[in-house]
């Protein structure tokens, strides 16, 4: 194996304490090691391994390990600073699709997680190679490597026989061996970011001696902060800045720090990092921008070799606001007020933007995070922090870059159940993509596929940073509302009108009020007030009629929330300062929200001391609040639904699927468009159903074809095909309608003088019955993997762009929401008292795609189109399929970015 394929099929994953280990394969250079690794093994660690305590067994075991590479056959080893502490093989003797497994772990270092480590990694690349189950055989008082299969969250059986016991792994991914190594990575993860979040000493390399530097700001900001760990500075120049005790080097300071802050020129960011790592620190925030890719390269290389956590590079720093610890890493002018929001971003500029915002509003920050260029640390390590911390209430993120979404989505479903977590949608258009792209370094995405993400996550995403905090602050003061209906009651009736608007514009209902609650509401507001929604309550309204008004609407049952318009009047029964009282009054401890808008108000957002405690929101605009209303509301719809699941589909054959490929691919190692034969071959595999056909090189065997695929009105269709084709009916390749032999053929006829270059076939199949046509589709992106599309089809489908989209592998209830988001799903369910299309079968093809992109990497585009919906069934009547070159990715497999 050459040095780049080692690289690049070499990975690092944290261990249950929080330390960093390689993953890598074994090569034949690692035999002196791996046989010191079992000679250094304790004779009762060798006869649980080996069934015995020769010392034979180390050579032959590194023999193995070592030998040349033969089918079926993969050794995984675990390293860290070039000592081997860990291996794990399976082998399958060449044949079938189960393998025998084994795994060793050195002495002193169980209970780390090292062999769960390894058994992950090792389940990923046997389930790539089309391996099914491990088998195992363990010494039955050998409980450790017991406990280890029991607790992986597969599915185990055992076999006992005399003193061993045969163990067989089933390696299907299911949601609960997913769940299982969430759940042992949350923890790693967690206690490795204890350095970073929670240092007990920290040193600030590069602060300067004058004002004016970067780390000399962060250091002012830690000591004027109250930090209150040790706190050093490295400056070979100083004995002392700001008070704070300098030394030459990293090497020499009295107490090894926990988090080291960088803030030294680009160029020394490698050497600096080296020396961080031989001297024990264990987080890194690096400040510094600017980095070239070897500078990139070396910073990583010293953080995984010597198992620190980085933050950046090109960030504004961290901040924890624990009472316990004050920690303000940061160069922001102020310190964050301590609070419930835990933010992280990458740009610094929204970070310091957001911080004032959430001080402001009173919210405050548990922790704070500027991840920057993103080399390490990332939003989905924040979300488990805040899960974990037992402070953070509301997530904020701002992110213009994706790692690991799909693992980033099961996270964030996760964090979204126990606390709204909130994002800016960032890098939404052309423009906006280029600027994250060359900010940060990042692959651009979709805004179709980011939107997917949000959803079915349960993130609310906004569009701007003063949308998020808008959004922010009714999330934190209020309770969500039960649904959309909302009641607008106002003492300026055009104010009534500009909220009517925001919230029908914002998708919420204005539900008319019942009889009775018109009645209830007559008996307590001035004469002249208009009871409708909204309820105009007149200039004249006092306080004690405003809050008597709105705890009436409050208390009736088909209203889920209240947004209050207030004008300031010189009507002497109540100033505004009253009306705004009675508000704050009104809502006590309610079960639903209530929002303000005061039209003069200077800031877009406040909140407002409320009676009994909490807050009450208040905006400067009735879009505003209308929008943090839909927010919650969704919120609430999203909470409200249990968590999907991915059916089990029937009749779906993967492994037949994955031999179509591969005999493709050996045939085209560049990738390419399926011929129909193979195409239909493929469809075939997972169920799906499509339109009757047959292929025809010659006239007389179109005509054949023809005869035999009439149906009852005797009508076919005709359509050319050629290498590269994708779109038939612009290039006119298509004939409909064809009665009779003598319309085949003058339509073979036609195609083949055409595109006599071209063609290399024709399609023949039935006329398709009337119904509505759909379109269905996947592309796989490099980033989110594969995204399943749904809309409106036949030839208009691009210009329309009626496509709803969510990322692969679709729940039951993603593909509901798929076939009810486009704008022609009436059509679907019986629009003007027609038939319904047959729902589950639309659902069955939708499913069928989800688990064809999820089960085939190489498959990079499928394009249904035409599908035909009709109250009897879903048929593709014309399929697309593009393949490449990929190598299968595990997006749920630990390791670090």
């Amino acid at each position: 194996m050459t040095d780049d394929a080692l690289s690049r099929l070499t990975v690092h994953a944290l261990l249950a304490d929080g330390t960093t280990v390689c993953i890598r394969p074994v090569v034949r250079a690692d035999h002196e090691q791996l046989q010191g690794f079992y000679e250094e093994m304790s004779p009762e660690n060798l006869r649980l391994r080996f069934f015995a305590a020769s010392r034979r067994s180390a050579g032959l075991a590194a023999d193995r390990a070592c030998g040349p590479p033969r089918p079926g056959y993969r050794a995984l080893l675990a390293e860290t600073l070039g000592r081997v502490i860990g291996l794990a093989e399976y082998d399958t003797g060449g044949t079938g699709d189960t393998a025998d497994m084994s795994i060793a772990v050195a002495d002193g270092l169980h209970h780390r997680g090292v062999g769960t480590l390894l058994v992950e990694h090792l389940v990923s690349a046997a389930r790539a190679e089309g391996i099914t189950a491990f088998t195992a055989d363990a010494l039955s008082e050998n409980n450790e490597v017991l406990r280890l299969f029991a607790d992986l969250g597969l599915r185990t059986a055992r076999r006992f026989e005399g003193p061993e016991v045969l163990c067989t792994i089933a390696l299907d991914q299911s949601d609960t061996y997913l769940t299982a190594v969430e759940e042992r990575g949350r923890a790693a993860d967690v206690v490795s970011l204890e350095p970073l979040l929670r240092p007990k000493v920290v040193a600030v390399v590069g602060a300067g001696r004058k004002p004016g530097s970067v780390g000399r700001a962060v250091l002012h900001q830690l000591h004027a902060g109250g930090y209150t760990g040790r706190l050093f500075a490295v400056n070979p120049a100083a004995h002392s800045i700001l008070g704070v005790p300098c030394h030459p080097s990293v090497s020499a300071l009295p107490k090894t720090p926990d988090l080291a802050v960088l803030a030294v020129p680009a160029a020394a960011i490698p050497d600096t990092a080296e020396e961080c790592g031989k001297a024990g620190v264990r987080g890194l925030l690096v400040i510094t921008a600017g980095l070239d890719a070897d500078q990139a390269q070396a910073l990583l290389a010293a953080c995984r070799s010597y198992g620190m956590r980085l933050v950046g590079p090109n960030c504004l720093g961290i901040s924890h606001t624990d009472p316990e610890l004050r920690l303000d890493a940061t160069f922001a002018a102020r310190h964050p007020r301590p609070g419930t929001a835990g933010v992280a971003v990458q740009s610094g500029g929204v970070g310091i933007a957001l911080l004032d915002g959430l001080s402001r509003l009173g919210i405050g920050v548990s922790s704070f995070a500027s991840l920057g260029d993103k080399y390490d640390v990332s939003g989905n390590d924040m979300l488990q922090w805040w899960e974990s911390d037992g402070r953070t209430e509301l997530a904020l993120l701002h992110l213009e870059s994706f790692g690991s979404p799909r693992a980033f989505s099961r996270t964030a479903r996760r964090v979204t159940r126990r606390m709204p977590v909130l994002t800016v949608d960032a890098g939404r258009t052309e423009a906006g993509r280029r600027a994250a792209s060359s900010h940060t370094a990042a692959a651009a995405t979709r805004t179709m596929t980011r939107e997917a993400l949000f959803t079915q996550a349960g993130i609310t995403a906004t569009r701007s940073v003063g949308e998020l905090l808008e959004a922010a602050a009714l999330l934190h003061s209020q309770p969500l509302p039960a649904g959309p209906r909302v009641a607008i009651v106002t003492n300026a009736g055009g104010a009534g009108v500009l909220a009517a608007d925001a919230c029908a514009e914002a998708a919420l209902q204005l539900p008319a009020p019942t009889p009775e609650l018109i009645d209830d509401l007559l008996a307590v507001l001035p004469d002249g007030a208009a009871v409708g929604n909204p309820v105009v309550a007149t200039a004249a309204v006092t306080e004690e009629q405003l809050a008597n008004c709105v705890n009436r609407i409050m208390g009736h049952s088909g209203v889920d929330a209240v947004l209050v318009a207030l004008v300031p009047t010189a009507v002497a029964a109540a100033t505004g300062d009253d009306l705004v009282r009675a508000l704050t009054h009104a809502s006590g401890r309610r079960a639903k929200p209530i929002a303000a808008v005061r039209l003069e108000q200077a800031l877009p957002v406040e909140l407002l001391p409320a009676a009994e405690g909490g807050t009450v929101p208040s905006y400067a605009e009735p879009q505003a609040a209308a929008r943090a209303l839909a927010h919650a509301a969704h919120r609430a719809a999203w909470l409200a639904r249990p968590a999907g699941t991915v059916p089990d589909l029937d009749g779906a054959d993967t492994a037949r699927a994955h031999a179509v490929v591969e005999a493709y691919l050996d045939a085209h190692p560049d990738g390419g468009l399926l011929e129909p034969r193979e195409c239909a071959e493929l469809l075939d595999c997972y169920g799906i159903r499509q339109l009757p056909w047959a292929w025809a090189e010659t006239e007389d065997d179109a005509v054949l074809a023809a005869d035999r695929l009439r149906g009852a009105d005797g009508r076919v269709v005709m359509k050319g095909h050629w290498p590269g084709l994708l779109h038939k009916t612009v290039e006119h390749a298509v004939h409909l309608d064809l009665r009779g032999d003598s319309q085949v053929r003058a339509a073979f006829r036609d195609l083949e003088i055409r595109f006599a270059d071209l063609l290399t076939g024709v399609v023949v199949q039935p006329l398709a019955d009337r119904g509505t046509e759909l379109f269905a589709g996947v592309v796989q992106d490099q980033v989110f993997g594969p995204l399943v599309l749904f809309g409106l089809g036949g030839t208009a489908t691009e210009v329309l762009a009626d496509h709803a989209a969510r990322l692969a592998p679709l729940t039951d209830h993603d593909v509901h929401d798929l076939i009810t988001a486009p704008r022609c799903a009436p059509l679907l369910f019986g629009a003007h008292g027609a038939r319904p299309v047959d729902l589950e079968g639309l659902e069955q093809l939708l499913l069928r795609l989800s688990r064809m992109a999820s089960d085939l990497p190489q498959l990079a585009e499928a394009d249904f189109n035409p599908v035909l919906a009709t109250p009897d069934g879903v048929t593709v009547l014309d399929a697309r399929v593009r393949l490449l070159p990929r190598r299968p990715h595990d997006p749920y497999l630990r390791r670090l970015r």
